[in-house]
């Protein structure tokens, strides 16, 4: 099996700080390099969507030599039998090698062509997930960050897939998901079944590759990748530690956001796995069975030590004999924390249920389990049910009552909060109540046991009971999460916007980050108001000009916008990336002529684009050079309506969302900012009811 020693690429520093948000374009770390995608044959295709996803123009090359510098902006497609010959002479410095694999082509992708890629996109034709497409070409040209939200969370949590064949679990991912930060996919306990009916003592890369890619297209969550040796409670052989670095390094290339790398593995394997790592984030691991180990000992500072060397985060797991060795644990714990204030954050929990007390207090990266799943990943693993139970318990998570204050015809939102809450096992109540006469939200709020409230309509963000407010808050002007900060009288309130975070993750469903980059957008508003969360959006995209319509902005969100004021006006802009309409429902029929007038022709038939330029294969002139045609549209409008503007917008050749996929985005940004805890889009979409989204 080969794999190649690649040029290294350059790697994002730890950062000290973060804005919290999961998606969110980094300059400093994005890889601008031209992007080639080299693809099989009959599936020229694919590099239409891969230009598509990334906004961007692109042409089909005959070879790696026959790409230039002129070539910037655009994106390239190499047949695969066209690669072979000059991909490792190619220059790595100018242009980025994606391998795209097709695997319902009935074999796996060639190996020396794996190696020598940069990465490698595995997927399948039908069903074809462009989601995951996007998801993953953003994140290995370091357009998102998980990693960068993820440390700054007061506490993150994993769920190992411990399933021989992970599409046992697909159908109940969306559950299983809840309350996790991310998705380990255990390789070592992958059983890939025989011809004569028998499995194989490790996987193949081709059969690891697929489950990886099963994973991915049914989830959102980043992916942990672990091949766990016999001596660590796991499956992979340790006679060959080569076989490790074979499949870890697979693994970056895959694009999967952590990959577990154990200690014991020798030096060179793991400098070499973490200074090409990419985008991807080490997690040193250690486990310990043979109940001897002490926290309060040289060796668990050596071993702390060791890892950290190559590892982004440091995990220490291990048998303890007295439920004594917890505190020693969290102490040693508050040792390393003030010792290394810019050092790796330590995960760290002791197994059994004698140390399922460390599990509770552990607040990077606990492993937890479900009752679904069918064994667990260690000796006394709890769920994050059961980790929320025994903290609130303790005294640590403390009953609350949380509101939806608003104008609600029904209480169908109390009734998918209390899903969550139960589901994830936490105390606090949830009521939706009406805003009723002025100030009656602050009287919510200075009630004993206020946990936080969700606003709607939100309140205009100077509030005097609200003392903080976050930069996208003032900036936009209004305020719909209250999040409470500190215990007791310590305690205090930040006025938040999750709206814009829910229109922006919308917007990137389908869509790199960079796609928006210095592109023109009409956003239609009857006020400023309603207005300003989506300019905030877009400028947390880079865009370019934004053009309106019904409205003028005003105040910090003014500068570059330009209002239209006739027809002569629309007719000077050559074409929008983006159009989003935020008018109400008897109005929105307003924004119907604008989609047909910016029309591109673009179709879509299994994820795939067709139309003009779309997947030609000839010559290696500029057949799909329409990267300057409009993309998405966005109608935020909410209600019965007279027309459909969606069905217009896909019609003329638009990717169309509705308020639903706001609302269901946005929903997962309030639970993160109330209860600090993940819910998947997916399953708030499963669970909410066709009543609320």
């Amino acid at each position: 099996m080969a794999t190649k020693q690649l040029q290294s690429m350059p790697t994002p520093a730890r950062p000290k700080s973060t804005n919290g948000i999961t998606n969110v374009t980094n300059v400093s770390t994005e890889d601008n390099r031209i992007v080639v995608i080299i693809y099989g044959q009959g599936q020229g295709k694919i590099v239409t969507i891969f230009a598509d996803v990334l906004g961007k123009p692109y042409r089909l090359a005959p070879s790696f030599s026959d790409v230039e510098e002129d070539d910037r902006g655009a994106v390239i497609g190499i047949a695969t039998s066209d690669a072979m010959e000059t991909i490792v002479t190619r220059n790595r410095t100018l242009m980025v090698a994606i391998n795209a694999h097709c695997v319902n082509l009935g074999m796996p992708p060639d190996v020396d062509l794996s190696a020598a890629s940069d990465y490698e996109f595995l997927y399948t034709e039908t069903p074809f997930f462009r989601r995951d497409l996007s998801r993953f070409i953003a994140f290995t040209l370091g357009q998102i960050s998980h990693h960068e939200a993820l440390i700054t969370k007061p506490r993150t949590y994993f769920i190992s897939t411990t399933f021989p064949d992970v599409r046992t679990a697909l159908s109940n991912l969306d559950i299983l998901s809840v309350g996790s930060d991310a998705v380990e996919i255990r390789v070592d306990l992958l059983k890939e079944p025989l011809p004569d009916g028998s499995y194989g003592s490790v996987p193949s890369m081709s059969y690891v590759g697929e489950q990886v890619m099963l994973l991915r297209q049914r989830t959102e969550l980043p992916i942990i990748f672990t091949t766990r040796c016999t001596r660590e409670n796991g499956r992979f052989p340790m006679d060959n530690p080569a076989l490790y670095y074979e499949y870890l390094y697979r693994a970056i290339q895959w694009g999967c956001e952590y990959i577990d790398v154990e200690v014991w593995l020798p030096e060179d394997i793991r400098r070499r796995l973490y200074e090409n790592r990419g985008n991807s984030r080490i997690i040193s691991a250690f486990h310990d069975f043979s109940g001897t180990f002490k926290w309060p000992s040289p060796q668990a500072q050596s071993i702390f030590n060791e890892s950290k060397k190559y590892g982004d985060i440091v995990k220490m797991i291990t048998i303890i004999n007295s439920i004594s060795e917890n505190y020693e644990l969290e102490y040693f714990r508050s040792q390393i924390k003030a010792n290394n204030p810019n050092g790796p954050p330590l995960s760290a929990v002791n197994m059994g249920q004698l140390g399922q007390l460390s599990r509770a207090l552990n607040t990077v990266f606990s492993p937890i389990t479900h009752p679904l799943l069918p064994i667990v990943a260690a000796p006394g693993q709890m769920s994050a049910a059961e980790i929320n139970g025994a903290l609130s318990t303790m005294g640590q998570l403390p009953k609350k009552n949380i509101y939806a204050i608003g104008s609600f015809r029904a209480t169908p939102q109390a009734t998918f909060f209390e899903k969550c809450f139960n589901e994830l096992g936490l105390p606090h109540n949830f009521q939706s109540v009406d805003r009723g006469v002025r100030g009656s939200v602050e009287a919510f709020c200075l009630q004993p046991n206020f946990g936080g409230a969700y606003i709607n309509p939100p309140l205009p963000a100077s509030q005097p009971y609200i003392p903080h407010l976050t930069d996208a808050a003032r900036t936009i002007g209004s305020v719909d999460t209250i999040v409470v900060r500190g215990d007791g009288a310590s305690s205090t309130f930040v006025g938040d916007n999750a709206t814009w975070k829910g229109i922006r993750a919308t917007l990137t469903r389908d869509f790199a980050p960079s796609a928006y980059k210095d592109r023109a957008a009409i956003i239609l508003s009857g006020n400023g108001e309603d207005a300003a969360s989506i300019i905030f959006a877009l400028r947390s995209l880079n865009i370019g000009k934004i053009y309106t319509v019904g409205f003028k902005a005003h105040g910090p969100l003014a500068a570059g916008i330009e209002p239209f004021t006739s027809i002569e006006s629309v007719q000077r802009v050559e074409y929008p990336f983006a159009i989003i309409s935020a008018l109400p429902p008897e109005k929105s029929h307003l924004v119907q002529p604008l989609l047909r007038h910016f029309s591109n022709g673009r179709t879509y038939q299994n994820g795939y684009m067709t139309g003009p330029g779309g997947g030609s294969r000839s010559g290696s002139s500029s057949p799909g050079r329409d990267g300057g045609k409009g993309k998405v549209f966005l109608d935020l409008a909410h209600g019965p309506r007279k027309s459909d503007p969606h069905a217009v917008a896909e019609q003329s050749g638009w990717t169309a969302y509705g308020v639903a996929d706001t609302s269901a985005f946005t929903t997962v940004e309030t639970l993160r900012l109330l209860v600090g805890q993940n819910v998947p889009y997916s399953f708030v979409r499963l669970a909410s009811g066709r009543g609320l989204y």
